[in-house]
């Protein structure tokens, strides 16, 4: 089964280390031009700060990675936001932690230790969600099979996501790749084949605060 970690609504962060500020403002994306555009907002929008600094993954394997230290020495900036993204297994996001100098040098650890913090805290004020492969279920019941297919879906940590009850009960089901066949044969054992399967549709899909969010 394939899951993707993304972030679904950007964030900011922010730390101060030794008086110099760091303002960390995280966005998701899905192509290299959108990062672009993003880092030259912030640029534009914190024109007076020492420094823009940024890093961005795009693409299902993250198979696309930039990072800049923007006059910072050399991998104390953008390859430690990097790894902090990487070490997240986020995709399709940009980050740019904006830094305005306090006065005192924090070498090179330091910088290290600061750019990876805020990135970490930009991800923290985020909203980040699990994008997985699957299958929309819909299916149909008698009454006497729904309380069979509530348990078991519910055993198995599944929601059922759109229910109607007329004659019959019809619902409507989310489950990931690696579990249809599965769950498949457990509802129709448990209904003695009376759950019929109306409709299985191939989705990605996650949850937000319980409620789905189809792509």
């Amino acid at each position: 089964m394939k899951e993707t970690r993304m972030v679904y609504e950007g964030g900011e962060g922010e730390l101060v280390e030794k008086k110099s500020r760091f303002i960390a403002t995280v966005r998701p994306v899905t192509a290299e031009e959108e990062a672009l555009e993003f880092i030259a907002a912030m640029k534009k929008k914190y024109w007076n700060a020492s420094h823009n600094c940024f890093a961005y993954v795009i693409g299902e394997n993250q198979q696309l990675q930039r990072c800049s230290d923007d006059g910072e020495p050399q991998g104390t900036a953008g390859r430690p936001m990097l790894d902090v993204l990487l070490g997240e297994d986020i995709h399709n996001t940009v980050v740019v932690v904006t830094r305005y100098f306090g006065g005192t040098l924090l070498g090179t650890g330091g910088l290290v230790r600061a750019y990876s913090r805020s990135v970490q805290e930009g991800l923290k004020n985020s909203t980040i969600i699990t994008k997985k492969t699957g299958a929309l279920l819909k299916i149909r019941t008698d009454y006497n099979g729904i309380g069979k297919i509530q348990y078991i879906l519910g055993k198995n940590g599944h929601t059922i996501t759109a229910s109607e009850y007329t004659d019959v009960v019809t619902l409507e089901t989310l489950i990931p790749e690696n579990e249809i066949i599965k769950i498949r044969e457990e509802l129709t054992e448990a209904t003695q084949g009376k759950a019929e399967f109306l409709q299985q549709e191939e989705v990605c899909f996650a949850f937000l605060d319980g409620e789905p969010i189809l792509f």
